[in-house]
């Protein structure tokens, strides 16, 4: 930072220390982004990164008096990120780690690409880190905020606890691995029969053992080694690369490490938080937000998991102190503002709560139900009449009031593997999954086996197949849905390759389209979901909130 800048935080550090409480506010609100994006890089979205983070915060705050040189702040800061990074991985074995809160936890690679937008050779770059191991990991954290301006070679050292000669060895190491994770995302996205062919039963998720398998792969491999284009080194691309935000509903939960609410309050009590940030901390959870983190003036948000039913959330004051180093891209909170006490005691009525389950495929000959007619009053869409959505990270918002059409397009000979199904995010009004089209379903027969009995399901034999995640309804050629309101819907590709086309459509086109009969190419009638009531099936992987990473939205929806 510079010189201006550096005089004001040791004279805040100093305040803090010396017990004013508005200083020690802006501490905590104004390094808590960095702090974040350490520990987020490091764990890759991991589950406990919550838990590290609040960790580091409370040791931090605890320790502020045993700060010596305020110079020092943020290295000192870095490095107490670091140990809690390292105890957590002392205390869970990776053998022992929940799995399941992993894969639920927000991928940092990916939330960097979507928030940051994050394009071309950059984008490459952030997806790779998932292919490092744990160890490689924890430095390129610190290497990334390095060349992107946030820290120097001395802080990094200083916060890996080695020196800078034996830092720029480790460094060295680290971005030759991340070159070698690079190619690998390159290829991916290639069209290499042969590596088409040796993923064919990968799960989609990044280890060791397959990052050996596709580097082995590359290595020999004239087409995935015959690199199209000129690879910018990483460096280069980082430079002055903004730190993620902090998502909106990210929270602090205070069970942690044996250290309870009390604790935490007789560990904020000894340095001398405010009343109000005490009021703060010791709720259930505490929402951190771009212009509201753990304090912001003396405000706070209380929040609620995305599968929680809306909770009123109390007025933030705007904030904008905060490191010069450290810019934090302004962000709106999802939820309302409550104009009442007498709204957080409503209960909340919820509608659409049958979803979706896997059904069995009807028979061909079978008519469809009637289709009830909705009101329509037109429904608009930012990509205009025909939005193609063939790459992650694309999306479409749709307004108004009528039907629209989700036209599926799954490729295996491209990708198979796992699919990361779309998701619906930010609904205001209502949605439901009105009727399923297009002649056929993905998992008819698609084919003859080579002991000549049929092939059901996406793909086959010769190409792979693409398998979807257990629980989820298994999807029509068409898809048709029913919006009263706002919805935007993500494609969220990683693993097998598809691609949607999204219309605004009538009950015509619907009515049309499901009753049209089996026909060369297609397989059956299609099928109606819609009762005409609420209790008409809301889609699969539906949500009010707004998530930083889309793909994270939970299988069974609440509306």
């Amino acid at each position: 930072m510079d010189e201006g800048a550096g005089r004001q935080w040791r004279s805040t550090i100093a305040a803090a220390q010396a017990g004013d409480r508005h200083a020690l506010d802006e501490l905590v609100e104004g390094w808590l982004p960095l702090v974040y994006n350490v520990v987020g890089r490091a764990l890759n979205g991991h589950a406990d990164v919550d838990d590290v983070v609040q960790e580091t915060m409370l040791r931090a705050v605890d320790n502020l008096g045993s700060l010596r040189d305020p110079d020092s702040f943020r290295s000192w800061l870095v490095a107490i990120a670091m140990r809690q990074i390292r105890d957590r991985a002392r205390r869970k074995q990776p053998a022992h780690l929940d799995e399941s809160a992993a894969r639920e936890a927000t991928d940092f690679a990916e939330l960097t690409v979507l928030r940051l937008q994050l394009e071309g050779q950059r984008r490459e770059v952030a997806e790779a880190v998932r292919w490092l191991d744990d160890e490689d990991r924890q430095l390129l954290s610190l290497w990334w905020l390095e060349v992107a301006g946030e820290l120097t070679r001395r802080e990094l050292a200083a916060a890996a606890g080695i020196s800078r000669q034996h830092a720029a060895v480790r460094v060295q190491r680290v971005k030759e691995r991340l070159e070698t994770a690079r190619g690998i995302v390159r290829a991916l996205d290639g069209a290499c029969p042969d590596l088409r062919e040796l993923t064919a039963r990968w799960n989609g998720r990044p280890d060791s053992i397959w990052r050996k398998r596709l580097a082995r792969h590359i290595r020999g491999c004239g087409y995935c080694g015959d690199t199209r284009e000129s690879v910018v080194p990483a460096e280069r691309l980082l430079v002055g690369i903004a730190l993620v935000p902090i998502p909106v509903g990210f929270t602090l939960s205070l069970a942690l490490g044996g250290k309870t609410a009390v604790a935490a309050t007789a560990t904020a009590t000894s340095v001398g938080w405010s009343a109000k940030v005490m009021a703060a901390i010791t709720q259930p959870a505490v929402a951190v937000t771009a212009g509201a983190t753990i304090v912001a003036g003396g405000a706070y948000v209380v929040t609620q998991t995305p599968d929680a039913p809306p909770r009123a959330v109390a007025p933030t004051a705007s904030s904008t102190a905060r490191p010069p180093s450290s810019p934090v891209p302004s962000v709106t909170p999802s939820a309302t503002p409550s104009p009442s006490p007498s709204v957080t005691q409503r209960k909340v009525e919820l509608y659409g709560t049958v979803v979706d389950a896997v059904d069995r495929a009807p028979d061909p000959n079978a008519r469809p139900a009637a289709l009830p007619h909705r009101p329509e009053s037109g429904i608009t869409s930012t990509w205009g009449a025909r939005a193609v959505m063939q790459h992650r990270g694309e999306s479409v918002t749709l307004s108004g009031q009528g039907y629209v059409l989700v036209r599926w397009q799954i490729a295996p000979h491209d990708r198979p593997g796992g699919l990361t199904m779309p998701t619906w995010t930010g609904l205001k009004g209502k949605i439901f999954h009105v009727a399923s089209g297009g002649g056929r379903r993905m998992d008819d027969v698609t084919g003859e086996a080579a002991d000549g009995g049929p092939v059901t399901g996406m793909g086959g034999p010769d190409t792979g197949y693409t398998v979807l995640p257990d629980g989820t309804q298994q999807m029509w050629q068409n898809e048709y849905f029913y919006v009263d309101g706002t919805v935007t819907l993500h494609q969220n590709e990683r693993g097998a390759s598809y691609g949607l086309t999204v219309f605004p459509s009538s009950w015509n086109a619907v009515h049309e389209d499901i009753n049209s009969g089996p026909s060369e190419g297609a397989k059956r009638y299609g099928l109606v979901r819609d009762t005409g009531k609420d209790d008409t099936p809301v889609p699969q992987y539906v949500t009010r909130t707004t998530p930083a990473d889309p793909a994270t939205v939970p299988q069974r929806s609440r509306v």
